[in-house]
């Protein structure tokens, strides 16, 4: 009888984790788009990440008339009493 070759299996690799994405807290109710990414701009000067979300695409509603076009602004819940602080400030 002749000897089988003995079958070693290739190394398996976890992939690694991804991280975990930051808890968002709302932070400001904008009147509109515009003054929205001002607020962004200010945050972002600082090293706070901000999102931005609102209820119309603006796409394909160019304008906005009252509370359609309220904008919402978020940040990571670990920045947010630095956010609120810088913006009480300004």
């Amino acid at each position: 009888m002749t000897r089988r070759g003995k079958v070693i299996p290739f190394p398996t690799r976890r992939p690694p984790a991804e991280p975990a994405a930051p808890e968002l807290v709302k932070l400001r109710r904008c009147r509109d788009q515009a003054e929205a990414l001002v607020v962004r701009a200010l945050l972002d000067g600082h090293g706070i990440p901000a999102v931005i979300r609102g209820q119309l695409v603006q796409s394909v509603h160019p304008f906005s008339v009252g509370d359609a076009g309220a904008v919402t602004l978020f940040v990571a819940a670990a920045d947010a009493d630095r956010a609120r602080s810088l913006l009480a400030r300004a």
